[in-house]
């Protein structure tokens, strides 16, 4: 079934009316609009060989082209982009009167895995905490060595740790009490919580606290981790400081500060196995956030078991 070179020409003045309503109403960026311009000439493609024009689209046609994009191998989110495409496209026909229902509107793109958090081994956490370069500045030294420990042994977000400030009070984000052995944090929604402060990250603190010195600008005075100038340490910096600190200790990869928190999670639970204080400690609203935990845990176990049960592979 074939449609009329009326409705060819009408779809591709629909398409182009479109594509110059997103660049100059939406201000789209080029590159942007390019891709739509590909997705929507995919979708005319589709719809000619099934005989249709664009208008009559219907949800079970958009369903069945969702399922090929799937079966030859397209990513859930690169499907999902063209679905975002496609459903824009029809939700501005609907605006021109052109159709009465959207039939992108109710189909969705496959679920995409949920990709398992990095998590360092326990003895490449140690590694990376109890590196010492000889030739570093002691100063720098030992502010890296403390935020090391605070990270790993508290499970802090980088905004969090980097927001910490020297003494507590109604305009700090949070603080450290050493005395208490805790560490109270603003997390994510505003929401705060205190952490346990263990014992190396107490004493890496100290040692730092003992020669942080006072701050050279008004602008980090109240900061607990200053930068050389005086200035609250950033998170970019606190990236960096942790990409180079773990290439010089001789891992693998480079370490960034969420894999620490990850290494602190899932270290955890292997020894504890419980998920609600870890779900607590990490300050996650839900316990699905931090079931994913369980996942790295099992996935631990079964390269344990791999290289270490009699029964574990097949005799060759």
């Amino acid at each position: 079934m074939a449609i009329s070179e009326a409705d060819v020409d009408a779809d591709a003045a629909l398409i182009e009316r479109y594509l110059a309503h997103q660049r100059v109403q939406r201000r789209l960026a080029e590159r942007t609009t390019e891709l739509y311009a590909v997705h929507l000439a995919d979708l005319v493609r589709r719809a000619r060989e099934a005989g249709l024009a664009l208008a009559q689209v219907q949800p079970a046609q958009v369903r069945r082209w969702m399922a090929q994009l799937h079966a030859a191998g397209h990513a859930p989110r690169g499907i999902a982009l063209v679905l975002s495409c496609w459903r824009g496209f029809y939700r501005w026909l609907g605006h021109e009167g052109r159709i009465a229902a959207n039939p992108v509107q109710d189909v969705h793109a496959p679920k995409a895995a949920r990709p398992l958090p990095k998590a360092l081994g326990v003895d490449d956490a140690v590694r990376l905490a109890e590196h010492r370069d000889p030739e570093a500045d002691p100063w720098t030294a030992a502010r890296d060595a403390a935020i090391v420990e605070l990270l790993y042994g508290c499970g802090l977000r980088v905004s969090e740790l980097v927001g910490l400030d020297l003494q507590p009070g109604k305009e700090a984000k949070g603080w450290v009490d050493l005395e208490a052995g805790e560490a109270s944090v603003l997390g994510k929604g505003g929401k705060r919580r205190a952490v346990p402060v263990g014992g190396k990250a107490a004493e890496a603190l100290r040692a730092w606290l003992a020669v942080r010195g006072e701050a050279a600008g008004s602008a980090g005075a109240a900061a607990l981790f200053i930068g050389a100038r005086g200035a609250r340490l950033s998170a970019q910096a606190v990236w960096k400081l942790l990409r180079a600190r773990s290439l010089r200790a001789g891992l693998a990869a480079p370490v960034h500060p969420h894999m620490l928190r990850h290494s602190f999670a899932s270290h955890l639970l292997q020894s504890s196995g419980d998920l609600r204080a870890v779900q607590e400690l990490l300050g996650h609203a839900s316990i699905a956030t931090t079931q994913v935990y369980t996942r790295l845990d099992f996935q631990h176990l079964a390269r344990a078991y791999d290289a270490a049960h009699p029964r574990a592979k097949l005799k060759k």
